[in-house]
């Protein structure tokens, strides 16, 4: 690299226990920048799971855009979103419409679809005055961290999703199918191993099953990859979990999470989860035109709760298929 780029990878722990940083001066020409230095960001990345580039100085939506198209062969448009997101310029999107005051715990995007990124993209335009980070964990780190008794029943049994979509909370199905066309939902729940229900005032009702633990498809490392406990009732703030059980009922909560022989996630397996992720968590807080990637697969993700506004752009690209169960062929209508 040339002396305007990156002169140094830091050690984690010079970072203050966060993904390791690329200290830059501002180019004048963020997209060029990254378009010159692709490879030598693509190689950190597959070298630590995570990279954040810090003084690149992103200052809006269509450079954010041009500068991920540089780095990316195309971003991916999202399917199944758990939770609205906003389409933004250049193909990425605004983060999660999701509480300011609640946690997103560690998850891997999409991990529950057939099809996930393999790369993601995260862009601060406006840190928050308070918390808001988004933090990296390890999965091949979680995953040794585990119980064996734990890992080996989620390997033999994958683990499953349900979903109850409805226009009051979360995602609609419009929203996360990108239309309202009951033919076409039908059609591309068939087409990705996803069981669905119809309910009488017009919601949908889904289930899949996803492997737990996955081979990378690059180096074959063993990835505990899933959203088992951020997808999970448990992992919900008491009286949000309260709430939506009494509006909606146990079994009509817009997501949850369980072994994928059907059994229950116990409240003591999401905590044990949960901790074992914050053990294995790095993180620095968000400066303005901070640029974070991530390998999905290999490293997950997660969001502080926080203060004030906070705008970060995402992108999602380099498509991969590792979590699809073999046993969920041929599922369709319930």
């Amino acid at each position: 690299m040339s002396t305007s780029s990156p002169t140094a990878l830091l050690d984690l722990g010079s970072t203050g226990g966060g993904p390791p940083v690329l200290p830059t001066d501002r180019p004048t020409d963020a997209p060029a920048w990254a378009a010159e230095h692709r490879g030598a960001l693509r190689t950190a990345v597959a070298e630590h799971g995570s990279v954040l580039v810090r003084g690149l100085g992103l200052r809006d939506e269509p450079e954010v855009g041009a500068l991920f198209g540089q780095l990316t062969g195309g971003l991916m448009t999202e399917h199944e979103a758990f939770a609205p997101r906003s389409p933004r310029a250049g193909g990425a999107y605004s983060s999660t419409s999701w509480p300011a005051n609640q946690p997103m715990c560690m998850h891997h995007e999409l991990s529950y679809a057939l099809e996930s990124p393999g790369l993601m993209l995260f862009a601060c335009l406006t840190p928050p005055t308070a918390g808001g980070a988004t933090g990296v964990a390890d999965a091949a780190a979680v995953l040794e961290a585990l119980p064996a008794d734990l890992v080996a029943r989620f390997e033999e049994h994958g683990w499953l999703l349900t979903r109850s979509y409805n226009d009051e909370i979360g995602a609609s199905f419009a929203e996360a199918f990108g239309t309202d066309d009951r033919a076409a939902v039908e059609a591309y729940c068939r087409a990705h191993a996803i069981e669905y229900e119809w309910q009488p005032g017009g919601g949908l009702r889904t289930r899949q099953r996803r492997r737990a633990v996955v081979r990378h498809p690059v180096t074959g490392q063993r990835c505990w990859f899933n959203q088992i406990a951020f997808l999970n009732e448990w992992t919900l703030a008491p009286e949000v979990r309260e709430y939506l059980v009494d509006v909606y009922g146990p079994d009509g909560l817009p997501f949850n999470t369980w072994v994928g022989n059907g059994d229950p996630v116990g409240e003591d397996v999401v905590a044990m989860l949960n901790e074992v992720y914050e053990a294995c968590t790095a993180r620095v807080p968000w400066q303005a035109g901070d640029l974070l990637l991530v390998d999905n697969v290999r490293t997950a993700h997660s969001r502080e709760a926080y203060e004030g506004p906070r705008e970060v752009l995402v992108g999602m690209a380099e498509p991969v298929q590792v979590a699809g169960w073999s046993a969920a062929a041929g599922v369709g209508a319930r």
